[in-house]
């Protein structure tokens, strides 16, 4: 118990962290969910925290109805994080654009595969990697990134390709360091 506690608190925070130090002063995305969020924070100044918890309630209340113990862990993951996402907003790092991409692909998928480990998550499209994973013999980090793509895609519109080439850099990394912080080496 103290484990999940644990990884939640600090995946959040290092979500919360990798998002604003890194991704939002150059107007990157990160993806699944809280790509979203960030989509609708550039364009209408929303609140990414609240908007990420906000878009995650379905996938939240799919988690209730197929396995309860992920359940419990995403809607606190969701929460948490989100608090996090909202309340780190004041910092911001200045640091040349190809930098934040890779330091706040690493931060993020750090923090999303400490809460993928102790089975929680942030609620959003990470739930969705986690329950195929379960069900297919499918990498949980290659799931991550392929909807993560998907999503970056979508901010081409209100971004640019310039925000969407570093945020497919970030993307990466963080599928990459977050199944590592799943599965291990």
């Amino acid at each position: 118990m103290f484990g999940r506690i644990a990884a939640v608190v600090l995946g959040s925070m290092l979500l919360g962290i990798g998002i604003n130090g890194f991704l939002i002063p150059h107007h990157l995305l990160d993806g699944g969910i809280i790509g979203l969020a960030l989509i609708l924070h550039y364009y209408f100044d929303f609140q990414a925290g609240l908007w990420s918890a906000l878009l995650s309630v379905p996938l939240i209340l799919y988690a209730w109805v197929k396995d309860r113990p992920q359940f419990h862990g995403s809607v606190y993951g969701m929460i948490v994080t989100a608090i996090f996402i909202d309340i780190f907003s004041p910092i911001q790092f200045t640091l040349p654009i190809w930098a934040s991409a890779i330091l706040g692909g690493v931060i993020c998928g750090i923090g999303v595969g400490m809460m993928l480990r102790y089975k929680t998550s942030t609620g959003g499209t990470d739930l969705i990697a986690y329950f195929i994973a379960q069900k297919r013999p499918i990498n949980i980090g290659l799931l991550i990134v392929l909807m993560d793509v998907c999503i970056v895609g979508l901010g081409y519109q209100v971004l640019g390709l310039q925000s969407v080439m570093f945020s497919s850099i970030t993307i990466l990394t963080a599928g990459v360091c977050a199944n590592i912080c799943y599965e291990g080496f």
